[in-house]
């Protein structure tokens, strides 16, 4: 893996070329806030900032896609007309995504992309990207990346990732997409920094000083931790608004829905959560999960149990702290974790001492 210099200087030239190959998408400033958006012509990327509101997942998923078109001929069927929705899955590069949202966008892949099913507007948004990271030396203060198989400087998911060191950036081209985006870009100047790199990622990790504790889910008994007592008391004050899913870059619920206009409609899959109460009703008009605490309680057995238990890996959770910061109760996932973890350690010496 080569590491390319790239002075700051040489910056804008460098995406003007890449503009003519790539559609460009980076972060912008608006009211405050910095979101993913196309770039244009001429416009770079506003790289000063810590993270965006929302993840950029809806680069790949977007929160409203049309599937397929329809028309309806009243007065002769063979009329009806269904056809799939024109897409554009043209190459662009996403520049300056943030490591913990890149590994998010991995384990998303996990359940769009399976032996048994592929989902192809997924699957062909995100193989028409190239993923340009930017590590992040400065995280927010509920940043808990390092405790959650992730970190400043993770490269899982990224094909460059960047490091800003001042006056010029360093890019590790980490795959071959990687490598042509640098080429078309032209930026050749390599460097010897991978010491450089290494010490930027340590000083990075040490300034993440929260923690979600999980040590002990992995082995832990699932039905011991869905008939904990403390569910009613964490979803206490849970008010089902959905802030907690909708700004989780490893949420990937969604509904599929038709909406119909006289005799023409659109089928179009929108974002969903599980904290909505209509999200489990059936069509019998039955809702399994018909309160508060049975969705809470969904929410965190699936991010810290289910998905760790199916696909044998880590928690579904890169630790950007979005949910913690923007949920309007202050439900906390890493004071939930805890109290999972707690339960399931206790478990664990009460078996060791019979």
């Amino acid at each position: 893996m080569k590491v390319i210099k790239i002075e700051k200087s040489q910056w804008p030239q460098g995406l003007e070329k890449l503009s003519s190959a790539l559609r460009l998408i980076g972060p912008v400033e608006e009211k405050g806030f910095h979101s993913f958006q196309e770039l244009a012509k001429g416009q770079t990327p506003d790289l000063a900032f810590q993270n965006t509101l929302l993840s950029p997942k809806s680069l790949v998923f977007p929160q409203s896609e049309i599937m397929l078109n329809y028309s309806l001929a009243s007065d002769d069927p063979e009329r009806n007309v269904m056809k799939a929705a024109a897409k554009d899955y043209a190459p662009r590069a996403v520049i300056g995504m943030r490591p913990c949202d890149a590994r998010a966008l991995a384990l998303v892949k996990l359940n769009f992309d399976t032996d048994e099913y592929k989902d192809p507007y997924w699957l062909n948004l995100y193989n028409a990207t190239t993923f340009v990271g930017l590590a992040c030396d400065i995280p927010c203060s509920t940043c808990f990346c390092t405790t959650a198989g992730c970190g400043p400087y993770h490269e899982e998911g990224l094909d460059v990732l960047l490091a800003d060191r001042g006056a010029h950036y360093l890019a590790k081209a980490l795959t071959d997409k990687g490598v042509q985006l640098l080429e078309k870009a032209g930026w050749h100047q390599t460097a010897d920094a991978g010491a450089e790199i290494g010490k930027a990622r340590q000083a990075a990790e040490a300034r993440v000083t929260s923690a979600i504790e999980t040590d002990a889910l992995r082995d832990a008994d699932t039905m011991a931790l869905y008939g904990a007592d403390f569910w009613d008391d964490v979803a206490f004050a849970c008010i089902n608004c959905g802030t907690c899913t909708f700004s989780c870059p490893t949420c990937w619920c969604f509904d599929i829905q038709d909406e119909v206009y006289r005799k023409k409609g659109v089928r179009m899959r929108n974002w969903d959560s599980c904290m909505f109460p209509i999200f489990t009703v059936h069509t019998t008009g039955h809702n399994p999960r018909d309160t508060k605490t049975q969705r809470v309680r969904q929410r965190f057995m699936h991010k810290l149990k289910y998905f760790v238990d199916k696909y044998d890996r880590g928690i579904m959770c890169v630790g950007c702290g979005r949910c913690v910061r923007q949920c309007p109760v202050n439900i906390d996932i890493r004071k939930v974790s805890a109290r999972m973890n707690a339960l399931a350690s206790q478990a664990a010496c009460a078996v060791q001492r019979s």
